[in-house]
């Protein structure tokens, strides 16, 4: 049980206190020194809070049945404890690294594209699809829809990195809105987590209610949706801006 509760503490302390700073460059202005500076720091307190739930993840699966004891009293089965916090979470804390570093790399290589091409960063998206088809595979096994449902997400993201990575000549605004979307993505997983999986110590019996893992990723989408607009108006203005000038 201690590394359980070790990777859950740090997991908690670091995840809570990102998702408060998540809404300072969120709400704040794009591009000034305090979005960049708490953005940064979100970026990293996201890497380790994944890095915790990696460890959580891990230790569920060595022992499911000794780190849930709440679910265990409820009789959950075995496989059940393993699917939702094991192979689920693992996939969430992979999605989450792999949103944050997207977000990170497509603002620094965006005079660089064919950096984003780097081995590394073309592997993390693979793994994501492979991570994400696992969490489907093993939801399919003990008959879990929101384990199928979920994967669906990483395999989008994965697709879409990739095809971003693969293009030859995005366009100026493509950067943003990929920046956008990962990063603000990242905190649709991280939040959909603590709201459903620090849930279960409020409400075992309430883990798996639908309705507080939609919550996030509604809020999120429409976050989404919103600065991928304002970008979109602030880009065209520019342009008509800069043709009104070269008439």
């Amino acid at each position: 049980m201690w590394p359980f509760e070790a990777f859950l503490v740090v997991h908690i302390t670091t995840g809570a206190v990102g998702l408060i700073l998540f809404w300072i460059p969120t709400i704040g202005k794009k591009g000034s020194p305090t979005h960049r500076k708490f953005g940064m720091l979100f970026s990293r307190l996201m890497m380790v809070t994944a890095s915790m739930a990696i460890g959580m993840a891990s230790t569920t699966l060595l022992a499911p049945l000794d780190t849930h004891p709440k679910q265990v009293a409820l009789n959950w089965p075995q496989s059940r404890i393993e699917g939702i916090f094991g192979w689920m979470m693992l996939y969430l804390a992979i999605l989450t690294i792999q949103l944050v570093w997207h977000g990170v790399v497509t603002i620094r290589n965006k005079k660089h594209h064919l950096a984003n091409r780097h081995w590394g960063n073309v592997a993390l998206n693979v793994f994501t699809i492979f991570a994400a088809l696992v969490c489907a595979y093993r939801g399919w096994l003990i008959d879990e829809g929101l384990m199928m449902a979920f994967s669906i997400v990483g395999v989008a993201s994965g697709l879409t990195n990739l095809w971003f990575i693969y293009t030859d000549e995005p366009r100026r605004i493509a950067y943003q809105l990929e920046h956008v979307k990962a990063i603000v993505g990242s905190g649709i997983s991280v939040y959909t987590a603590f709201m459903a999986f620090g849930f279960v110590r409020l409400s075992p019996g309430q883990a798996l209610n639908p309705r507080m893992w939609a919550i996030p990723l509604v809020v999120g989408l429409v976050i989404i949706i919103y600065h991928q607009a304002r970008i979109r108006i602030a880009f065209m203005r520019h342009r008509q801006v800069s043709a009104s000038a070269k008439a």
